[in-house]
This record gives structure tokens, C-alpha cells and sequence, in this order.
């Protein structure tokens, strides 16, 4: 039996300092706020903050108050933004060294170039490239974004290619394709 329909369509954060992780998603990240407002809840109210960086999408994000200074633990592993262009890339790594923010880290996963920080209330973030190709994961392994976008791609290539799994980025979604039964 075929899966049902089922695509990604946007997240929410639970944030200590709306005015500040509202500031970075929108200057920092390109994000427009398309709603905000007040949600009354039994426990409760909820100020709210939708955010979309796609015409076609009310939110992308949404910034509801209520997290904790001290929570203990985040559970949030990462927030991944995927850019079109290396040259994308590029720019917002840039941003991100501009806005100051800690453990910014340039790296290649084989089938993708990666920059991870951490956006002002300590979520990691992923902002990344895909690759034309596609290499057994995991791999990170640190890459130089000061460079010409040639180098990085001839250096990027030559890293995959010498990685286990290394086949087009085609093959693989063909592979993926038969294996979830979508051919």
C-alpha cells in the first residue's frame, strides 16, 4: 500500500525573549513576520509570532513565549534550512560570523555542505547546500567557506568521491524511490 501524502511544513519554538529570537529569524535568517498575536490558553496566554520566508506558506515558524530560563535540557537537535545556491550559503555563514553567534561550524556531510551555529537562545542550527552527489552517512568533516565556490566544489568532490557510498545524487533518489515503493 502506498504511503500517504506527507511533506515538512513548518515548526515552532518555545522562546524566553520573543523581541530578540523574532530580530534574529527575521534580520539575521531573511524571515518576514506574516501574523502575530495572543492565544488564550487554560494555563494561561500564549503570545504568538508566525514567521515565512514563502509566499505560499502563512508560517515557516512560529515563536510562542513560555520556554524557561532554566529548562534543563533542549530538546531540539537542530533546525535545518536548506539554501539554494552556494553562493547562498556563503552569504549567510558570513551573517552568522557578522551576528557574532557561538560555535559557528563549516562542514561537508559528502551529499551536503553545512554551517551549524547556534541561533540566540542556543538552538542549533543547520543552514545547507546539497550536493551533487551522495556518500554513506554520516560523515562531517570540516570545510573552508572562504574560498571560491570552485574550490570549495572541487575539494567538496574529491572528498565524496573518496567516501564510501559515493554515487550521483539522481541514483540514490532512484534508490530511495524504489526502496519507499514510489516508482
Amino acid at each position: 500500500m502506498p504511503a500517504a501524502s506527507l511533506r515538512f511544513s513548518h515548526f515552532g519554538l518555545h522562546v524566553i525573549d520573543m523581541a530578540r529570537m523574532e530580530d534574529f529569524y527575521s534580520r539575521v535568517l531573511g524571515f518576514t513576520v506574516t501574523d502575530r498575536g495572543q492565544l488564550q490558553r487554560p494555563g494561561g496566554s500564549v503570545d504568538l509570532v508566525f514567521l515565512s520566508r514563502d509566499p505560499d506558506e502563512h508560517h515557516q515558524i512560529v515563536l510562542a513565549s513560555g520556554r524557561p530560563v532554566a529548562a534543563g535540557f533542549n530538546p531540539i537537535n537542530q533546525l535545518s534550512f536548506k539554501t539554494d545556491t552556494l553562493g547562498d550559503l556563503k552569504t549567510l555563514h558570513s551573517s552568522l560570523v557578522a551576528e557574532g553567534l557561538r560555535d559557528i561550524t563549516p562542514i561537508t556531510h559528502g551529499n551536503a555542505l553545512s554551517v551549524y551555529a547556534r541561533d540566540p537562545e542556543g538552538n542549533r542550527l543547520e543552514l545547507y547546500f546539497d550536493l551533487p552527489w551522495y556518500v554513506t552517512q554520516p560523515v562531517a568533516v570540516p570545510v573552508d567557506l572562504s574560498v571560491s565556490e570552485s574550490e570549495i566544489m572541487r575539494s567538496a568532490e574529491a572528498h565524496a568521491r573518496s567516501m564510501p557510498g559515493f554515487r550521483s545524487r539522481a541514483q540514490w533518489r532512484e534508490d530511495m524511490a524504489q526502496r519507499m515503493g514510489r516508482v
